[in-house]
């Protein structure tokens, strides 16, 4: 009995090391899936959409708040006139605001759509890859979040979560 106990108690850490831990790299796979540089392009789209209209509404602003500063300056013009020009510019001011605000809001949003979308694709490719290759841990190392990994005693799932996605 004792021969069987001081057996199990010496297999025991054994099954510790076999235990397995795999990490992959995020930042080099999302780069390179077809989902993402599609998101990415969207986003640049959108974002060059938003820019140019507001630079637009800038010129516009602009153009009033210099025919504004030539009318106060010359004294033949109404004060209402005055009053009403000044609160058309400082409701443009406001709108033009408005607009950058739902802009990178809707920026973030659409971002954040994009993104989890890849994100759940790429985590069943990992859960995919865990449960056949009996890993207990899968972690990203790009993220920084882990303060180490040591990648001799972890395997390195990056080539298989690419074939996985199907990125050559």
């Amino acid at each position: 009995m004792k021969k069987i106990l001081f057996v199990i108690m010496m297999l025991a850490p054994m099954s510790i090391f076999a235990q397995k831990f795999a990490h992959f790299n995020m930042a080099e796979v999302l780069p390179m899936m077809a989902e993402y540089k599609t998101a990415s392009a969207d986003i640049q789209k959108l974002t060059t959409q938003y820019q140019e209209e507001l630079e637009r509404l800038q010129k516009e602003y602009q153009s009033k708040a210099e025919e504004f500063q030539k009318l106060s300056a010359d004294s033949n013009t109404a004060q209402a006139i005055l009053q009403s020009k000044g609160q058309d510019l400082q409701k443009m001011e406001q709108s033009i605001q408005d607009f950058y605000q739902a802009s990178q809001q809707d920026l973030q949003k659409q971002q954040s759509e994009k993104m989890e979308a890849i994100q759940v694709k790429v985590i069943a490719a990992i859960k995919k890859i865990g449960e056949a290759g009996s890993y207990i841990y899968i972690v990203d190392v790009s993220t920084g979040a882990i303060p180490f990994v040591n990648e001799s005693l972890s395997t390195d799932v990056t080539a298989q979560l690419k074939a996985e996605l199907g990125i050559k």
